[in-house]
């Protein structure tokens, strides 16, 4: 570990991903629009000074701020270029030597004779190396020369970013005669040079010049595909002025993607309180223990010296205190949310970005299925979507969702059409589980309300509170919870239909089909009607909970995307429970669902649909289009895959624990990755082991779910705590709850008006 400062990374270390992704060492580079740039360098001073290659630096750090300029004029000379709009002036200054008159312009901004620039690029050799034939004597001047530099570039780094660019190395089997004097010998030692000179007599660590020596490593690996064996292509150029670009603004910017030079963002009070919450938690439990250990050794059996027997003692050992379990829990969350900080808050342990292959993304699937396939055993129950088949849907689904954010492969747009579909299939389940319950028990008390929301929301919750984000962030929660709250309402209200009403008279099942159409009709409207949804949730506190950036249009994006497969799940739910209980349908362990002659048409349609989506998917060319379909296709191949898993005996009468036992934390690892496996809230890796990507991954894999398996069972145990049975005790808690999120929206207010 060297330190907090990531900006030595970016200047000075880093490999390419694939051919043109440059990825500095450990820590994130942005890819700024042009917008972002003229945002940060509005009222900005920019100067390039040097020969060709600052040149070449100098145009492509200006098509970042407009990429319509041509690089036109004197190559001999002094350049030009202001973007009006944005106050912002750069000008490339034609000093291909380190001489005199470099020095003299250079001097001429510390005496504050002309505009000082806050930004100085500087760098020269290859000339230097070639007018003088490549001689030691202009090796010695060149020494004398920086010499002179030097104090006046570091008096103006205290003011100034002053950044020195080493020489990148030439293709010497491409230089042209003129040029053949200029080795990559001869380069290593003006390098060497500089670096050993420039700040030298700096003891101030924010007086010191930048050296810009990244640019040697990204030549090394492309000046092959040089047009003339000096100059750089246009991708290097490109990646050298975006490093640049990163150096300077991500302080400024602060873009989530860009870790590198950027400072660890101010504890708020809100995590400031809940640091001191989640430390006395611990200091409490710790207490109880000692306490009780000590009460444990007096209580000790101890032996009769006279009889010879050991005597029970009087008082056994007590059962553990609700309060104590309380305490416990919190405690191992304390511990857990304080690695979260440090993963992704703090700047201890680094990032890097995310970068596909199909290598990177279809491998790791294979893996993944020949494990789940070795574990496979018989269960339970042979119904259809029975809990242990569902468990198993939900751990693969959330398996292959995981590795499509780990390798980036949201690129890849016949993969991410896929991967929507197994978000949809979430959704699906949420509409089928839930309806079936409401159906059949016909429980709409209160409690089990407060448990499906407590555990659905407890750890996004905390993350909110721990990592200073809003709930929106973690969009699926909110997503399931509005659904969930939906399908609450629709059964819930005048008249109630439940299962056991609709066997007494067949009418109630078209009533109940009515619901759904009403249901149905208000999804359609809302979809189409961007105003109406915005409207509704923007009132205040609704705001608060789904407003990201300020509005509301991502969580209608996200609604819109999946509208209306949780009503086919009710809708699957509905169907499938009728024809079970007229009994059209065969559940015995090895039956196939229907007749032979039944289940084979029902499994080749299911076969040929489940294909023809994938095609369609896979030949995906606009991305809008295709989401716009998405809503209303996804279903097919979400049904294509039950029949296929229910409709064969024997298929429906085997699982696969190792998905299964994934599929019960699966909320928990959708929640966790975005801090502790990936990083940057998911727009990188987490990177605990620098230099070794594979045993990295395995590390934080390893951790990410043992963390994720250890909430799980806190969000169980405080479940029982926090939501009792006993309504009198219900009502009690409910109305701490809302005290605790009355605090949470003052102190929040609060926040706002500070940060403001």
């Amino acid at each position: 570990f060297k330190g907090g400062d990531t900006c030595e990374y970016l200047l000075s270390s880093g490999r390419f991903l694939g051919e043109k992704v440059w990825q500095p060492h450990s820590c994130m580079m942005h890819k700024y629009k042009n917008s972002e740039a003229k945002n940060c360098l509005v009222d900005k001073y920019i100067v390039f000074i040097g020969d060709s290659r600052i040149r070449q630096l100098f145009y492509s750090f200006i098509k970042l701020i407009n990429p319509q300029v041509k690089e036109e004029g004197n190559k001999h000379g002094n350049i030009p270029f202001e973007d009006k709009s944005a106050s912002i002036k750069v000008d490339f200054l034609w000093y291909p030597e380190v001489n005199g008159s470099m020095r003299q312009r250079i001097k001429s901004w510390t005496e504050g004779s002309v505009a000082k620039p806050h930004i100085i690029v500087v760098g020269a050799a290859t000339w230097s190396i070639k007018i003088h034939n490549g001689s030691n004597e202009a090796l010695t001047q060149y020494k004398i020369n920086i010499t002179s530099i030097a104090p006046l570039l570091e008096k103006l780094a205290k003011s100034s970013d002053v950044y020195w660019v080493l020489q990148d190395p030439v293709y010497e089997d491409m230089l042209s005669d003129s040029r053949k004097m200029i080795t990559n010998e001869k380069i290593d030692a003006y390098n060497e040079a500089a670096v050993r000179i420039l700040n030298s007599s700096s003891r101030n660590s924010k007086a010191k010049v930048k050296v810009f020596s990244v640019s040697k490593l990204i030549a090394q690996e492309t000046i092959m595909k040089s047009a003339d064996g000096l100059h750089l292509p246009e991708s290097s150029r490109d990646t050298n002025a975006m490093i640049l670009m990163n150096v300077y603004c991500n302080k400024i910017m602060k873009p989530i993607d860009g870790s590198c030079c950027q400072p660890e963002p101010p504890l708020t009070l809100i995590q400031k309180l809940a640091f001191c919450f989640f430390t006395l938690s611990i200091i409490g439990y710790l207490i109880i223990n000692l306490i009780h250990r000590n009460n444990f050794r007096k209580n000790k059996s101890c032996t009769d010296l006279e009889s010879g027997e050991e005597k029970k003692p009087a008082i056994s050992t007590p059962n553990v205190s609700t309060l104590e379990m309380l305490l416990h829990s919190f405690c191992k969350l304390g511990l857990i949310m304080t690695y979260f900080y440090l993963c992704d808050r703090a700047n201890l342990f680094m990032k890097e970005n995310k970068f596909y292959t199909h290598s990177s993304f279809f491998i790791p699937i294979v893996y993944i299925l020949v494990l789940g396939v070795f574990y496979t055993e018989n269960t339970k129950e042979t119904k259809v979507l029975n809990r242990e088949q569902t468990d198993e849907w939900k751990g693969w689904m959330q398996l292959v969702i995981l590795i499509y954010h780990i390798s980036g492969a949201s690129t890849f747009l016949p993969v991410y059409m896929h991967i929507r579909v197994l978000v949809a299939a979430y959704l699906f389940q949420t509409g089928y589980g839930h309806f079936s319950y409401f159906w059949i028990k016909g429980d709409f008390g209160v409690y089990r309300v407060c448990q499906v929301l407590f555990r659905l929301n407890f750890l996004v919750v905390v993350l909110c509170i721990v990592m200073d984000r809003p709930y929106q962030f973690y969009y699926f929660v909110p997503l399931v919870t509005v659904w969930f709250m939906i399908i609450y309402a629709t059964l819930a209200i005048w008249p109630q239909i439940v299962q056991k009403k609709a066997n007494g008279n067949c009418l109630w099942h078209f009533g109940l089909l009515l619901k759904l159409i009403c249901l149905l009709t208000c999804i359609y409207f809302l979809s189409y009607s961007q105003g109406a949804f915005e409207k509704i949730f923007s009132f205040w506190p609704l705001s608060k909970c789904f407003e990201l950036n300020g509005n509301v249009y991502e969580w209608w994006f996200r609604w819109k995307l999946d509208r209306y497969v949780v009503f086919h799940g009710m809708l699957f739910a509905f169907i499938y429970l009728a024809l079970q209980k007229r009994q059209m349908i065969s559940e015995g362990k090895g039956d196939p669902l229907f007749s032979n002659r039944v289940s084979n048409v029902l499994l080749f349609i299911s076969i040929v649909s489940f294909l023809t989506y994938s095609i369609w998917a896979s030949s995906c060319k606009n991305k809008t289009e295709c989401n716009e379909l998405h809503p209303s296709v996804s279903v097919v191949q979400i049904l294509a895959f039950i029949l296929i898993r229910n409709i064969p005996g024997y298929v429906r009468s085997v699982y696969s624990s190792f998905f299964a036992w994934f599929g019960k934390i699966s909320l928990e690892l959708f929640i966790c990755q975005y801090h502790i496996w990936l990083a940057a809230d998911t727009k990188g890796i987490l990177v605990l082991i620098p230099g070794y990507p594979m045993f990295n991954v395995l590390v934080s894999t390893f951790i990410f779910v043992c963390v994720a398996h250890e909430i799980s069972q806190i969000t169980n145990d405080l479940a029982q705590i926090v939501v009792p049975k006993d309504n009198s005790t219900l009502l009690k808690r409910l109305l701490c709850i809302a005290g605790f999120f009355s605090g949470l929206l003052f102190f929040s207010a609060m926040q706002d008006q500070s940060r403001h």
